[in-house]
């Protein structure tokens, strides 16, 4: 068993910052991608951002250069800094990690962003 668990979402105004962190538990061996995506109301969830065990990265074009995606390997962590908030940013923002082969996802944080 694997268990995500994220923190770090909540209310921001337009313009500020927050910081999403996802640490995995369980049966865990060789992460290989971690993830993040988010779904606003009425749309489809989408990736937001990824990064592999390399330290390759990617982003959606909707935020690149405002969020940085970093993983910290030794504690199963994947943090998601999102600086320049918009409105539009708004959503339940979802890890996601490839384990063996084996998607797993965390159960959703709300992070909401007011003008």
């Amino acid at each position: 068993q694997v268990q995500l668990v994220e923190s770090g979402g909540g209310l921001v105004q337009a313009g500020g910052s927050l910081r999403l962190s996802c640490a995995a538990s369980g049966s865990i061996s060789n992460i290989n991608t971690m993830g993040w995506y988010r779904q606003a109301p009425g749309k489809q969830r989408e990736l937001v951002a990824a990064i592999i065990r390399d330290g390759s990265t990617n982003y959606a074009d909707s935020v690149k250069g405002r969020f940085t995606i970093s993983r910290d390997d030794a504690k199963n962590t994947v943090y998601l800094q999102m600086n320049s908030l918009k409105p539009e940013d708004t959503g339940v923002y979802f890890c996601a990690i490839n384990n063996l082969g084996m998607i797993y996802w965390g159960q959703g944080i709300q992070v909401t962003v007011s003008s």
